[in-house]
């Protein structure tokens, strides 16, 4: 019998990724949705919706992500990233399904000088990072079938991210400021697809918080040093600090993921970032030519 799956967000760039993966997974059946489909938000749609048809698992990539905009948009922030988890947990818990939970490495301070732990203490600094954290109490609370997976800095061919927004700039800029005194790893998110999938087709993982980036640590700056070496892009590049490049939201100077349990326990092989970063251009003009 194949396994049933519901994403949710699939016009995301996790989504859009996980779609065109999806046909590479036999057994697998996904169910697509996005916000004009399922809004999760809308607590007795998401019920009607999991009584309409029977689900293995949900991947709920249904999230509000835009950082800055957060702040300014607080209530509509915790609306998606908790109130709309807290409703996809509880239908989850009745229909018996099992949720796969995106969240991200914004629910940290940053105040560490070494990867953070799945056992260390979240303390976000934005509205953004706060609003992804109560999300997850939401489910921890709710649901014990589950997997909450942080990210960081995810980016693809797909979507709106740092990457796309960088090549996007390079085209009427003659230079770039871009920070360098904020450390994380970015994650392409084709990578994160596997970890997804690896953990549906093993159905015997243990359930709890796990962190999955790529391997290795970067600046903003040096990321986008690397997406322009990489895809030939000739532009003046300069470095910033944090103080001199003003944000209406805080980010963390330093996010990045320690992912021993990841490799452990879901037995994942990690890419090297900027390995990771080759692929996806690879993928990238495929998609554009």
């Amino acid at each position: 019998m194949n396994t049933k799956v519901l994403v949710t967000g699939s016009n995301g760039q996790l989504g859009q990724s996980l779609k065109a993966l999806s046909k590479q997974y036999n057994q697998i059946e996904f169910v697509f949705t996005d916000s004009k489909v399922l809004d999760i938000t809308n607590k007795e749609q998401v019920n009607q919706f999991f009584e309409k048809e029977v689900f293995h698992y949900c991947i709920n990539c249904a999230a509000y992500t835009n950082v800055d905009q957060a702040e300014i948009e607080k209530e509509k922030a915790f609306t998606v990233n908790a109130e709309g988890v807290k409703n996809v947990a509880l239908a989850c818990k009745t229909h018996g399904v099992i949720l796969i939970h995106i969240s991200t490495d914004f629910v940290f301070d940053g105040e560490k000088k070494e990867p953070y732990t799945e056992t260390d203490v979240p303390n976000p600094i934005n509205v953004y990072g706060a609003s992804k954290l109560q999300g997850e109490v939401e489910i921890r609370k709710i649901l014990k079938e589950h997997f909450i997976i942080r990210t960081s800095w995810l980016y693809s061919e797909y979507g709106s991210n740092f990457m796309k927004t960088m090549l996007q700039l390079a085209k009427t800029r003659d230079e770039i400021s871009v920070v360098s005194d904020q450390i994380g790893t970015p994650t392409y998110a084709v990578d994160l697809v596997h970890v997804i999938i690896k953990i549906i087709r093993c159905k015997n993982s243990t359930f709890g918080i796990y962190h999955f980036s790529s391997e290795g640590a970067v600046s903003w700056y040096g990321f986008a040093k690397s997406i322009f070496d990489k895809f030939k892009v000739k532009v003046k590049l300069n470095p910033v600090s944090t103080g001199d490049y003003v944000t209406l939201a805080k980010r963390p100077n330093y996010s990045v993921l320690d992912t021993v349990k990841s490799k452990e326990i879901l037995k994942v092989n990690i890419t090297n970032w900027e390995d990771s970063l080759e692929n996806c251009l690879v993928n990238f003009r495929m998609i554009s030519s």
